[in-house]
């Protein structure tokens, strides 16, 4: 009985042992961050979320690398033997992964709030600027390439538009700024040629005076045409009677120079010639005296100077003429009037009235709140 007990007693000190042995050995295994990787995760899946791969893509990309160099770890560690595994580095990529990730959320959320705030300011004023290329630049020569450089800065901007709305702001800025770059390098150069234009106002002002004085002195009818706001206006002494929609030549802005730049010439004329039906194509038509003799001087001027070749001819034939109503400017360098308005003109004027044709009856500053 005695040899009984003492063999139970034996093989129960050797369960207790193996027991402790077994809770040594698992105390003593390595335990992988399973917390930390699982929060580091998390956090990384947040940031991906919030959008902090478009918005915040280079601290978004190092929270990756880290994860990634977390899980490279965590696998080459369980490959080796259970009791040499140190998931030390594995801990250490997972939490600054999960820091990276919380930095790279909170950086997205700013960058997308400033950039929405930034493209809100761009659009409006875009918007404004292309009210003002449309009011004021949309019937202006300018050359063919800012034309185009403007009708491009536009598609873009509708682009960036429908990006902006489906909250696409990268591609939406992009766009957004390639068309602030050409809208205002287009409206920059339109304003610095309208304001080089306009340095001839004083000159235009003194003819426009001159013609007002007449009409008041003879107590008849002078013409007077503003090229920039597309008016006739006739005067009766002295007083403005009838107010006239004008379309112009094609390359109305500045003086003419030479046959065949359809520009409308600027200068005090008389009518040389009135022409009833049939006797011109144009309904109507009032022959002016172009050119003057200070239309050839300077003319001839240019010649000498070379800023005209020898062979140039300087033209003729400039009209106020029926067919107008077209809403553009379309004539070869004559100003157009509805046949209406061209039977009012044409019932009150003689051969010698004054016509005075000018780039704008106000100055610039004016011109522009009309």
């Amino acid at each position: 009985m005695r040899m009984r007990w003492s063999r139970m007693a034996v093989y129960a000190a050797a369960a207790v042992i193996v027991i402790v042995i077994v809770i040594l050995l698992a105390h003593l295994t390595p335990k992988p961050p399973v917390k930390a990787v699982e929060s580091a995760r998390v956090k990384l899946a947040q940031a991906g979320s919030k959008k902090a791969d478009t918005y915040s893509r280079k601290i978004y990309t190092e929270a990756r690398i880290l994860f990634d160099s977390a899980m490279a770890n965590w696998s080459r560690e369980n490959k080796r033997f259970i009791y040499f595994r140190n998931y030390g580095k594995v801990e250490m990529f997972a939490n600054q992964s999960a820091k990276k990730s919380e930095e790279a959320a909170d950086n997205a959320v700013n960058n997308s709030v400033s950039l929405k705030k930034n493209l809100d300011e761009k659009l409006d004023t875009l918007d404004k600027l292309v009210d003002d290329l449309t009011k004021f630049f949309n019937d202006y020569p300018l050359s063919t390439e800012v034309r185009n450089r403007i009708s491009k800065g536009k598609l873009l901007l509708e682009e960036g538009r429908v990006n902006y709305k489906k909250g696409d702001l990268i591609p939406a800025n992009r766009k957004v700024t390639d068309a602030e770059y050409l809208l205002t390098s287009c409206h920059d150069i339109a304003t610095t040629n309208l304001k080089n234009y306009f340095n001839s106002y004083p000159t235009w002002r003194r003819w426009v005076n001159a013609t007002i004085k007449e009409s008041e002195k003879s107590g008849d009818y002078s013409i007077i045409i503003d090229k920039f706001s597309r008016k006739c206006f006739l005067y009766l002494n002295g007083v403005k009677k009838f107010e006239f929609d004008a379309e112009l030549g094609t390359n109305w802005v500045g003086d003419k120079r030479v046959k065949g730049d359809k520009a409308t010439p600027e200068g005090m004329y008389r009518i040389a010639k009135k022409m009833d039906t049939g006797r011109t194509k144009y309904y109507k038509a009032l022959l002016l005296d172009y050119p003057n003799d200070e239309d050839k001087r300077r003319f001839r001027e240019e010649i000498e100077r070379g800023s005209l070749p020898r062979n140039a001819k300087i033209g003729g034939l400039i009209e106020i003429h029926g067919n107008g109503g077209k809403g553009i400017d379309w004539t070869e360098g004559c100003i157009a009037l509805t046949d209406n308005e061209i039977d009012v003109v044409f019932r009150n004027v003689k051969v010698g009235t004054p016509v005075t044709i000018v780039g704008s009856v106000v100055d610039l500053q004016n011109a522009m709140k009309r």
